[in-house]
């Protein structure tokens, strides 16, 4: 009799599972100076909302202005070690502000600069993370690794924030950027005792940063399979983010309701993202890899279009199932997308195509900030939320209209390269 041999967790795998414990680690102390470096600011040093702004946009600027230059430079070096320096980097960093506190010399200078800092060790740590994943597990699993990281980095978002608010309220603002601090040098730690050796880099002497820059950008958006996922991801980015703002104002200015309810509505989206990322490999199996990006799109979309028309009662809760669905549909995206991206790209181009994307995904978010600031200013927040909801529904249409559209596996690198351009 046939016997189907186990197929050992990826949590066997010492690799894989120092990347997840380091990836983890590294996530919550994002999560939790999210919440804590602006709080620093307010009840330390009595900043201005001018002042507090500034921290946020100086903690995302980094991904727009060196995360195509960072992604070719560790195209050029070995991922895992950047991965290490990066971590340490943010952890002084962080653990600078409770000394100079207790020493009575913190300032908003000294704030705007760990921002802005370790904003660029986060591009480094994210981009390597990335195109370090394939090494340490090998192309074949990637989207199980996916599932398992992308499920955590949804748990994380939910539950970093509410950490960060109570080590506030335990303690003081400082003493939880003392705890990030932790969790990055955890995370190197993690990094530092993976046994895997990682290739060396190919070494070319004719080496251009421009000119590597531009072919990454150009690897992107000429692959017939990159460009509509880069296309479907940017889309989504954008007005995801013009729902993520209007949805408190929404709350608070048309229904009247509290912090709470806007709350509540944001964890229902968060339980979406886990529950489709922890999925996303057994519907992909189910129905295919391709047939999965879209299929959810299109069941999702009548959900979808419910949202805009909540009301405070019975209608405020079937709202939050709505926004569930539609998160549930983005972070099963987030799983086969990133193994997709993953799988099709050679070794010597994963820090530019990770370093690209990431940088259409940040600009799309800054675009939707835009759009619905504009559109909410003159047209109504409630209109504002009605943009959002009709541009996810639609999110899906390019990977339809795509070789994407019916590929039932994950195709190999080199059955990547060979639809790589239309030309």
């Amino acid at each position: 009799m046939a016997t189907t041999e186990k197929v050992p967790s990826l949590f066997s795998h010492q690799a894989f599972r120092r990347v997840f414990m380091a990836a983890a680690a590294s996530l919550v102390g994002v999560e939790i100076a999210f919440v804590a470096l602006p709080l620093v600011a307010i009840s330390a040093l009595n900043a201005s909302p001018g002042q507090v702004a500034v921290i946020g946009v100086l903690d995302t600027m980094a991904f727009l202005l060196i995360g195509l230059p960072a992604g070719a430079w560790l195209d050029r070096t070995r991922r895992r070690w950047v991965m290490v320096v990066a971590d340490l980097g943010r952890a002084l960093l962080m653990a600078s502000i409770p000394i100079a506190w207790l020493l009575g010399v913190l300032t908003v200078w000294q704030l705007f600069a760990v921002a802005l800092l370790t904003g660029v060790g986060r591009v480094f740590f994210d981009v390597a993370s990335l195109s370090y994943l394939p090494t340490a597990v090998g192309r074949d699993r990637l989207v199980q690794a996916n599932s398992y990281l992308q499920s955590w980095d949804a748990g994380a978002t939910v539950a970093g924030p509410s950490l960060g608010g109570f080590l506030v309220q335990l303690a003081a603002a400082p003493i939880a950027i003392a705890v990030t601090a932790t969790t990055y040098l955890w995370s190197a730690l993690c990094l530092f005792g993976i046994r895997v050796k990682e290739p060396e880099p190919e070494r070319r002497a004719d080496r251009h940063l421009a000119r590597e820059v531009g072919e990454g950008v150009s690897f992107v958006l000429r692959h017939r399979l990159l460009r509509p996922i880069a296309l479907q991801g940017a889309v989504t980015n954008l007005f995801l983010m013009v729902g993520i703002i209007s949805i408190p104002l929404v709350f608070t200015r048309l229904l009247h309701l509290n912090a709470g309810d806007i709350g509540i509505f944001f964890t229902f989206g968060g339980v979406g993202i886990l529950i489709g990322s922890s999925t996303a490999r057994r519907v992909a199996d189910r129905i295919g890899y391709g047939p999965s990006l879209w299929l959810a799109g299109l069941v999702g979309a009548p959900l979808c279009l419910l949202v805009p028309l909540v009301q405070p009662g019975v209608w405020q809760w079937i709202t939050y199932v709505c926004w569930l669905a539609v998160t549930l549909r983005i972070g099963m995206n987030n799983v086969v997308l990133v193994s997709f991206r993953q799988r099709i790209t050679p070794d010597r181009l994963l820090g530019r195509m990770n370093a690209t994307m990431r940088f259409l995904m940040t600009g799309s978010l800054a675009v939707g900030a835009g759009v619905a600031g504009l559109v909410g200013q003159f047209a109504g927040v409630r209109t504002a939320l009605w943009v959002s909801v009709i541009g996810l529904t639609v999110a899906w249409l390019p990977v339809y209209f795509s070789p994407l559209r019916w590929m039932r596996e994950l195709p190999s690198e080199e059955e990547g390269s060979d639809v790589r351009s239309d030309d």
